[in-house]
């Protein structure tokens, strides 16, 4: 559907419904300081579960769920007015391009010839760069109604964009359906060859974003048998090692407050905690397979993610501080929420025997990865 005729649907700021269609509406989300208008697309299932995403960044701003109890709350860390996600930056519910997570010495080889990208973390580059995906003002390119309510977000990266080589045409596009998953799929392509790796970065708390006690007391599943430890600057060594027996083993339901500080654990100490990625058994697939679980005893809200991409990175938000107030007040901190992101490995280019995250003009990138939300008794 063309953005014209979603629009002519939704009258009044009101999307149209039929039955038990998902609906979609579209409104106005405040501005940059540049004076660039912010929009934001509401889709809305019918159990109950809604998403806010606004063009700032193709933003996750809200994920809202029911509990046991029918309350519904916003499960996702960020904040209330559009324009603090630039003025604010934590990476909350962003899309995250060229480049999710690290690359070693912001720099990597391609057919022979090295690329120099900018360092905005010590020496290396994180999520793309300072002047990534997440700080650009994305286009609204269509919107549906019906089985599942949708908004496509698309974007233009020219070659040389943060120092990455090839031309991007990038889209972004979120579907709610009424059984409470929003799927998110990510398509970008070149002209030359290039690396792509894009996730969402949204921080959850399942019992509601700055709800007491925070996160880590939810129990975490992930099917993996393997982490890529990390060095002291987070950048993977580059071997896979086995998690039994150590505090990555999320092979059965844990609570992630049981072993999050756990010292003995070089990888706890580096990581301040848990910013890791998970080799999934499932590894690289063709349609998106269980990732992660993450159930919340106190409300009895439930999160699964599944993915197309073969790693998983766990972060248990251990460089909020504190600095920056988010949403109704809130003032959030180490453990408020927790981040499951699904991607290629870190440093990927730089270590050929992890998947490759290369892509060219006949072969373009394609990622798909769902959060479905429910409740348990």
């Amino acid at each position: 559907m063309t953005i014209a005729g979603a629009l002519g649907i939704i009258a009044s700021g009101v999307a149209a419904t039929t039955g038990s269609a998902a609906t979609v509406r579209r409104e106005a989300a405040g501005a940059l300081p540049d004076g660039r208008p912010i929009e934001a697309v509401i889709l809305t299932g019918s159990n109950g579960v809604s998403a806010r995403i606004i063009s700032f960044g193709a933003t996750l701003q809200t994920l809202s769920a029911p509990d046991r109890a029918g309350h519904v709350a916003d499960v996702l860390l960020g904040y209330d007015d559009a324009a603090d996600y630039a003025a604010r930056p934590n990476y909350y519910g962003v899309t995250v391009g060229r480049y999710a997570n690290r690359i070693g010495g912001a720099r990597f080889t391609l057919d022979g010839k090295t690329y120099q990208l900018p360092k905005n973390d010590k020496a290396n580059i994180l999520h793309g760069g300072a002047a990534a995906f997440d700080t650009r003002l994305w286009r609204i390119e269509s919107i549906a109604a019906g089985a599942q309510a949708s908004v496509t977000f698309a974007l233009t990266s020219e070659d040389g964009d943060q120092g990455f080589p090839g031309r991007l045409d990038v889209r972004v596009t979120y579907a709610l359906d009424n059984a409470g998953a929003l799927t998110i799929s990510f398509a970008a392509t070149t002209d030359r060859p290039t690396i792509v790796n894009m996730t969402n970065h949204a921080i959850f708390n399942l019992n509601g974003e700055g709800a007491p006690g925070g996160a880590l007391g939810h129990r975490l599943t992930i099917p993996a048998a393997a982490i890529t430890p990390v060095d002291c600057a987070l950048i993977p060594t580059g071997a896979l090692r086995p998690v039994a027996g150590t505090p990555f083993d999320f092979r059965e339901a844990r609570v992630l407050d049981a072993r999050v500080r756990d010292g003995r654990d070089q990888q706890i100490v580096y990581g301040r905690g848990y910013d890791h990625n998970f080799a999934l058994d499932k590894g690289l697939t063709a349609e998106p397979e269980l990732a992660a679980r993450l159930a919340d005893p106190r409300s009895g809200r439930v999160l699964e993610v599944l993915t197309t991409e073969p790693g998983l990175q766990l972060y248990t938000g251990n460089f909020i501080d504190g600095s920056a107030t988010g949403k109704s007040g809130h003032v959030y901190r180490m453990g408020d929420g927790v981040a499951l992101e699904p991607q290629k490995f870190p440093d990927a280019p730089n270590k050929p025997h992890f998947v490759s995250a290369r892509i060219d003009p006949a072969h373009p990138y394609r990622h798909v990865m769902i959060y479905r939300l429910s409740v348990q008794d």
